[in-house]
């Protein structure tokens, strides 16, 4: 029981930074700084422990932190797109 309320409280930790970055990004409509390769790299690490809950038959509650964490990232890399693409754009 205290491994699944640790990991639940790494994913909530991690989960919780994520709305105020794409808030920074939203309101500042640049991206300077962010690194897609990293969110990526973040999704597939969410992804593995998906996996492995899925495969253990066990905690699988926790699989729905995992998604929204998932679908947080996935939020901020969509806005990495959208604002580093109106950037390279030809005023």
């Amino acid at each position: 029981m205290a491994a699944e309320i640790l990991e639940f409280a790494m994913l909530f930790a991690f989960g919780f930074s994520w709305p105020f970055a794409i808030w920074r990004t939203y309101k500042a409509k640049r991206v300077d700084g962010k690194s897609p390769h990293f969110m990526v790299i973040v999704i597939v690490g969410y992804l593995c422990g998906i996996a492995a809950h899925l495969v253990e038959g066990t905690k699988l509650w926790l699989c729905a932190v995992y998604l929204v964490d998932i679908a947080l990232v996935s939020t901020d890399l969509t806005l990495y797109f959208v604002y580093s693409r109106r950037a390279k754009a030809p005023s």
